[in-house]
Parts: structure tokens; sequence; C-alpha cells
């Protein structure tokens, strides 16, 4: 009999008002589930939803529509005075961690806060020694401690806000693309330490990031967002190796090669034209305004997700 699944997210949809009778569809009903200690990357150009996606689960906006189960506990309509309690199984690290850093604290007030928040300790001083272990885990020390956010590089200030996501032990993290804005160097090294932390301790990743080599490398599923839907989704290695949908197929044909040759003998990328606007979304399949395989059904029925085989999910009339 399978575990059920830490996190498991149904039809979701977060919209926005944009003005009279207007609506932003940001996310428009996303299904997925995340394993124990297993990784979901969701990928997709800039605006495609995931980051919303990203922060509707986890509570940061309110749901518009659709269900959210965190450890067989159903949160989609909780309070935050009801959610506090279980924001200490699910943490976020950010895109931006100057941004996320709050400037008058020092390092140990930043990671000691979620301690003192929960009650897991009573004290700073008692706080002291699990906010040193932390900071040596991510590969600081405790000289480190005292000192501003500013005082930091990018990868160091990115390694604090790791360790206040995982000081708490939580047993889902979402990754909103944590190394995007890190030197190539540097974004090895804190991908490495997540892996290593997901090995001992078992913890589960939502990873977001637009790099779809280095999606591959952390997570042991795939998921391709469009225009605020999910339209692949399967195991990481095949998605990468056999994509189905011509979005998943354009989005790998645009990964840059190294070596000119390769580069030369690699298809381009089938993406053209612009991305529609979420205010008003093309009807029927969203991808088919820019789909060198679209059809008249492409724009008139909305494809459903369905299952080519091995849990590798598609939704697109290619494959219907």
């Amino acid at each position: 009999m399978s575990k059920q699944p830490i996190l498991e997210v149904s039809n979701l949809k977060k919209y926005f008002p944009a003005g009279r009778h207007q609506t932003v569809h940001a996310v428009d009903d996303v299904s997925f589930s995340l394993e124990q200690g297993k990784t979901l990357g969701l990928v997709g150009e800039s605006g495609c939803g995931k980051s919303t996606c990203a922060r509707t689960v986890i509570r940061m906006y309110d749901v518009t529509e659709g269900k959210i189960v965190l450890d067989g506990t159903d949160i989609t309509n909780l309070s935050q005075k009801e959610m506090k309690p279980l924001r200490k199984k699910m943490q976020m690290i950010f895109q931006d961690p100057y941004a996320s850093l709050n400037a008058r604290m020092t390092v140990r007030d930043i990671i000691a806060e979620p301690l003192l928040a929960h009650g897991i300790v009573s004290g700073k001083s008692q706080s002291n020694d699990l906010v040193y272990e932390m900071l040596e885990r991510v590969g600081l020390t405790r000289e480190h401690a005292g000192r501003y956010a500013h005082e930091f590089s990018g990868g160091q200030r990115q390694r604090v806000g790791i360790a206040r996501a995982l000081v708490l032990q939580p047993d889902v993290v979402i990754c909103d693309e944590p190394i995007s804005a890190l030197d190539v160097s540097i974004q090895a090294q804190v991908i490495n330490l997540l892996k290593d932390y997901q090995e001992e301790k078992g913890t589960s990743y939502l990873f977001i990031a637009h790099d779809l080599s280095m999606v591959r490398y952390v997570s042991n599923d795939i998921g391709v967002m469009y225009l605020g839907k999910l339209v692949e989704i399967g195991d990481a290695e095949e998605v990468n190796f056999h994509p189905l949908h011509p979005y998943t197929k354009g989005l790998l044909g645009s990964v840059p090669v190294a070596n000119p040759r390769l580069a030369r003998q690699k298809k381009k990328s089938s993406i053209e034209g612009d991305i529609p606007s979420p205010i008003n979304p093309p009807s029927g399949c969203r991808f088919h305004t820019r789909c060198p395989h679209a059809t008249a059904r492409c724009a008139e029925e909305l494809p459903a997700m369905k299952d080519v085989g091995g849990g590798h999910c598609v939704a697109c009339h290619l494959y219907a």
C-alpha cells in the first residue's frame, strides 16, 4: 500500500481582480502531489504562474478554488491563526535573499525568530545552540551570527535564508527560484546543500526555477506550467529526454548548449510569438496561439490531462 503524499494540491485556482470586470487567471486548475523525501520541480516562462502557485500552496494567498492537503490536513480555508501551528511543517526559501531578510536584525535573530514564534525555545539563550548548529550546516560559522544582511555576499545571504527555513525542520520546503540570483559556482553549492539536507532529514521540496537542466538535477518529478495551467508532469528524466507537449519541447530547445557544434545540431525552439495576457487567456488550449501543431480543435476545446504511461501526463490534443 502506497504512502499518502505529504502534500496534495487538487484543482487549485488563484485569480486576482484587475480593474472593473477583469480578472487575472494566475493559477488555473493545477493538480499535483508531493511525496515525503522527494522533489517536484516546477518550470515555465516568467509569468506562467509557478511562483503564485507556490505562494498559494503555502497560504500566503487565499485560495480562489481547489484543495490543499498538508500531511492529511486540509489547509485550504484555514484562517491565518489556524495556519500558525501548521507553518512549522511548511516553510519557504525566497528568490531574493536580501529583500526577504530584515535589514535591522542580526543573523542570529533572523534564524532564531521562527523558533521563538512557534514556542520551540523560550528565550534567545536557548536558541543560540540551534542557531549555531544551523549556521554550520549551511556553510557559515557562529562568527557570522552577529552580523547583518548587508555585510554578506548574495550567496551567503541565501544560506541565511535557507537556515531560517530549515531551522524548524519542516516536512515541506518551497524553494521559489532560490538560485536564480546567484553565480553559477554558488548555485551548485546551494543545490548540494539542499540535497544533502534532504537525504539526511527526508524533507520534501517544491522547487521552482527557470533552468531546466538544474531542475532535472534536483527533481524526482517535473511539472511544466504555461499561462496558469499545468501542461505536462512526470518523472524528471522522462520529461527531460522524452518531452511530449510542444511547449515542453520548446523550453528544452531553448536551453543554451556550450558546445557550438552541438548547438548547431540542436533543434531550435519552436516557441514563437508573445505570451498572451492572463487577463484574457486564449480559448481552448492556452498554448495554441504559439503552437506549430495547433488545429481548429485546439482553439475550441481545452485538452484534458492524460496519463500516457508510467505516470507521465500531458494535456495536449496530439495525445488524445
